[in-house]
């Protein structure tokens, strides 16, 4: 309705336009068809231009962007040797106490992280500091035990000097004796020569008395003195008899005049000083001294008991063997064994603290306060975080150009391609993964089927920081070899590491 308003209501002017419009439109009618006819080719042809240049510029896009992306893929394919059998390995401590007792506390629980010397577990510790103090008071009695059996040495010193003294003066009476013999014998030589003066008178008398030279009274003077000299020269022969017994010798002698003789070294045979020599000898003993020979003479062995000394300094020798008294020597043995014990108890207290011997983090902990444990009862174990390492099982056609040294760079599935490890080829194992395994095959049976196998080759991080980015036990990993490298470092080049060339450092070995 509204059109039709609109069209009744338009001007004459507009009437007219609008009449005329057939008739314009009739006379462009041929050039518009030939117009519309010739745009649809060109804008088809157009659109297929743009299209191909459109397809050309992604397909090269697309492949400038696979080679960029897959360029390095490809290098480290063509260039390295890989394997998705690896993953992160490291040392495990076993936490033990040392000595037997009841947990006091628990300092830690599982992944804690721990420094070395960190107490993990306490022990009570009463049971173990009695025992110090029992030990400690032993060494007090072994140390005056000590003290007494210096004493005991000194004492002894003086009993040897004592002997020694009785043994001088045992020889010095023999050589008395001697001498004492000898006087004997010119006293008897004397009175025998009285003894002939007067029997020479008493026989002239005799001669004289008949004549009257002489008187009968003067006469009985000569028997009277000859019978006196007898006696005495009696005397004088006797008292040598018994001084001859007396040094241990025949009183009687075929030659009277050898009764003077006594055998070369008497002083030092003699019986007495031979029993002085016994008590010196006893006496010596005490002090741990014994003389080379029993056969030696006094002379001998004191010669011998001098030489101890080059300068024969007696009061050396003597602090020598009180120093070395067997009495001594036990009682300082006693005294060591006691301050060993000590140390040893001492020892047991301080492994009351249970420490941590690395660093690492705690894992596996399976004790509580109150639980009484024995020595080398595991109670916890603590993982390295710094010595890890990988473990490789390449197949054994992989390793004909691997060597120790090569360069190696790896990527864990836990960081996904996000970072990026380094490392090298420290070793090889000496044996496939199934002949290490418990149950080796047995390939002698005849049914022998032939299976690629895989050696595992360890592999040494470098440059790690555990605590930017850590590696755990057990994470699988990709490493890549880079063969076509020159290898480095020690054993560089080798199948096999250079005997006798590792050094070992706190916590582990260097290769």
């Amino acid at each position: 309705m509204a059109t039709h308003l609109a069209r009744s209501e338009a001007p004459p002017t507009a009437k007219l336009i609008a009449a005329a419009q057939p008739q314009l439109a009739g006379a462009n009618h041929s050039s518009d068809i030939a117009e519309s006819a010739a745009k649809p080719e060109q804008h088809v042809a157009r659109s297929k231009r743009l299209a191909r240049w459109t397809l050309g510029f992604v397909v090269v896009g697309m492949a400038v962007a696979s080679c960029w992306h897959y360029a390095p893929v490809i290098k480290t394919a063509l260039t390295t040797i890989s394997t998705d059998d690896a993953y992160v390995n490291g040392h495990v401590t076993l936490v033990a106490p040392r000595v037997s007792g009841q947990v006091a506390k628990v300092m830690v629980d599982d992944n804690y992280r721990v420094r070395k010397g960190d107490v993990l577990v306490r022990l009570d510790r009463v049971p173990y500091e009695v025992a110090a103090k029992i030990r400690r008071a032993a060494v007090g009695v072994a140390e005056a035990n000590l003290t007494e059996a210096n004493a005991g040495a000194r004492a002894a010193v003086g009993q040897l000097r004592a002997a020694r003294y009785r043994l001088d003066n045992a020889i010095q009476e023999v050589d008395g004796r001697i001498a004492q013999l000898a006087a004997i014998v010119a006293t008897l030589h004397s009175r025998e020569a009285d003894l002939q003066l007067a029997r020479n008178n008493l026989r002239r008398g005799e001669r004289l008395v008949p004549t009257g030279a002489i008187s009968e009274e003067q006469f009985e003077r000569y028997q009277q003195a000859t019978q006196v000299a007898e006696a005495r020269a009696e005397e004088a022969l006797q008292a040598i008899y018994a001084q001859r017994v007396s040094l241990g010798l025949p009183a009687k002698t075929e030659d009277q005049k050898a009764l003077a003789t006594t055998p070369d070294g008497l002083d030092q045979s003699f019986s007495a000083v031979r029993e002085s020599l016994a008590e010196l000898v006893e006496s010596a003993a005490q002090l741990g001294y014994h003389p080379s020979s029993l056969q030696l003479t006094p002379r001998q062995v004191i010669e011998e008991f001098n030489r101890q000394d080059p300068e024969g300094n007696l009061d050396h020798i003597y602090a020598t063997l009180v120093a070395n008294a067997p009495g001594v020597e036990q009682a300082k043995a006693q005294l060591e064994k006691a301050r060993r014990d000590l140390d040893q108890a001492e020892l047991d207290l301080s492994y009351c603290d249970v420490v941590s011997e690395i660093d690492g983090v705690v894992t596996s902990r399976n004790v509580n306060p109150g639980t009484n444990v024995q020595a080398g009862q595991s109670l916890m174990a603590v993982r390295s975080v710094h010595e890890v390492w990988i473990d490789a099982n390449f197949k054994e056609t992989q390793l004909a150009d691997m060597r120790i040294g090569q360069r190696v760079t790896f990527d864990v599935d836990m960081y996904g391609g996000r970072r990026q490890f380094e490392g090298r080829v420290s070793g090889f194992t000496m044996g496939t993964g199934q002949t290490l395994a418990l149950l080796p095959p047995e390939n002698a049976t005849g049914n022998f089927v032939k299976i690629v196998q895989r050696l595992p080759v360890r592999i040494e991080l470098v440059d790690y920081y555990p605590d930017v980015a850590p590696l755990f036990v057990g994470l699988s990993v990709t490493p890549h070899v880079h063969y076509r490298e020159p290898a480095a470092g020690p054993n560089a080049g080798n199948f096999l590491q250079a005997a006798g060339k590792s050094s070992t450092i706190e916590g582990g070995t260097e290769l």
